[in-house]
């Protein structure tokens, strides 16, 4: 038997990391732990093959469909995997020869040790260079279920958004949701212009959001962004999540707790915003809780690194009564757990792995996390409830019970405010923020 000829390390990491992502493994952890290996051209390569590949990848399954004459879960899973590398490849990356996409997808199943399926890949994928005008999408009369192979989202989640926001804004929202997020950043403990010098002279270009303060969008200059957020003067954080940290809006000498707070980037930004503005009252407090002490360990390192001192990690279930006195917290932030619809475009898998189950069940469980932080919030105090969901049931049907509820319990709450963030509109993940205030006499 010929040995199997040697795969670029682009294409051999997008491989390893997308049969991971197969057995529940999430892209974005695997791509940070797989950047050490490669060189900065791998890299980039590697991030678009398989980003691109689960951002489209019910669409290039439908392609395999078409150019192999079988189902593609009838195919092993290197050869689906490699198959879908490929295409990717031939119909996205112009720059990327044919004759290479084809041949490193042929040497992927070789070197996973399925050599019988080479030639079946090869001859999948030589058909595709000759038809590669095929639309998978053109035989298909309902708009719903056209629209839903066009942008590479299961029927039902198309259905959803279809019913919730009506179907131009769902075909907004879809396509936005496989394009490629812009990075943003925050400034930590640097002068911003010493930085923005940096980043301009090493190629990068850079804008301030328009979506939130002290906030900035940049492209370019990926190595030094990722050596200046190593060293704590920046942290990479999409502009809706900064809002969120902002809208808490915490005040010198106030305790706050942030009740899911891992992996603590919104911790972190309210730290560093009353300690860049404290007074005689002194710095706020921030108890940061997380039910994993794995997860809070994160936050620990993270301030250590950005050089602040006021945050104090509890690790907490927040389904459960809640360790601390009554009227404690003068501002709670609730970042809930959630299905995470608004990030697709960063955690493209979340698409095939949520159900209209799951949904239901993290509504269930934010209601209660609601209710046991309201036990523990001063009168007068603010509240701040968010998710990175676009889902009615997660957002505003979460807050609308919610209220119901505690104004049974004579528990007022007033000064309701939402705020919504769209890829398509302001370029940022998908979030809800809801801020309310309670009653100064209870």
């Amino acid at each position: 038997m010929a040995k199997p000829k040697p795969v670029s390390p682009a294409r051999r990491a997008s491989f390893e990391i997308l049969r991971e992502e197969e057995a529940g493994a999430f892209s974005s952890i695997l791509l940070a732990a797989y950047e050490p290996q490669l060189k900065p051209a791998d890299r980039a390569l590697c991030h678009e093959v398989v980003l691109g590949v689960l951002r489209w990848q019910l669409w290039l399954d439908k392609l395999i469909e078409h150019y192999a004459k079988r189902a593609v879960e009838s195919l092993d899973l290197p050869v689906r995997l490699a198959l879908r590398i490929g295409l990717y490849q031939l119909r996205f990356l112009t720059r990327v020869p044919a004759s290479a996409a084809v041949n490193e997808s042929v040497n992927l199943v070789r070197s996973a040790r399925v050599s019988s399926a080479a030639a079946f890949v090869n001859a999948v994928l030589r058909r595709a260079i000759r038809e590669a005008d095929y639309d998978p999408s053109t035989t298909l009369a309902d708009s719903l279920e056209k629209l839903a192979v066009q942008t590479s989202h299961p029927l039902w989640l198309v259905q959803r958004w279809a019913n919730e926001f009506g179907f131009e804004e769902t075909e907004a929202f879809a396509r936005a949701n496989n394009s490629v997020p812009p990075t943003a950043l925050r400034v930590v403990n640097r002068d911003f212009k010493d930085v923005e010098t940096q980043l301009i002279e090493a190629g990068g270009v850079i804008e301030p959001s328009k979506v939130v303060e002290n906030a900035w969008r940049v492209s370019g200059a990926s190595s030094l962004l990722r050596e200046l957020a190593a060293n704590g003067n920046i942290y990479l954080q999409d502009e809706a999540s900064q809002l969120v940290a902002q809208t808490v809006d915490v005040q010198p000498g106030e305790r706050v707790l942030d009740l899911c707070a891992a992996p603590g980037s919104k911790t972190t930004l309210m730290a560093q915003q009353p300690n860049e503005s404290a007074s005689r009252r002194g710095s706020a407090l921030i108890v940061a809780s997380d039910r994993s002490a794995k997860r809070l360990e994160t936050i620990t390192t993270t301030s250590a690194l950005h050089k602040l001192t006021s945050i104090k990690s509890v690790v907490l279930d927040a389904a459960q009564p809640l360790p601390f006195a009554n009227r404690t917290f003068d501002r709670i932030l609730l970042d809930a757990p959630c299905s995470g619809t608004g990030t697709l475009r960063r955690n493209p898998e979340i698409r095939y792995r949520i159900s209209e189950h799951d949904i239901h069940t993290l509504a269930a469980q934010q209601k209660l996390f609601l209710a046991n932080a309201t036990r523990v919030l001063k009168p007068g105090g603010q509240l701040v409830y968010s998710t990175c969901s676009v889902e009615r049931d997660e957002n505003e049907d979460v807050i609308a019970a919610f209220l119901q509820s505690h104004a049974a319990s004579h528990a007022q709450f007033q000064a309701i405010n939402t705020v919504r963030t769209w890829p398509q509109y302001q370029g940022t993940d998908g979030f809800f923020i809801a801020s309310l205030r309670l009653a100064t006499q209870q």
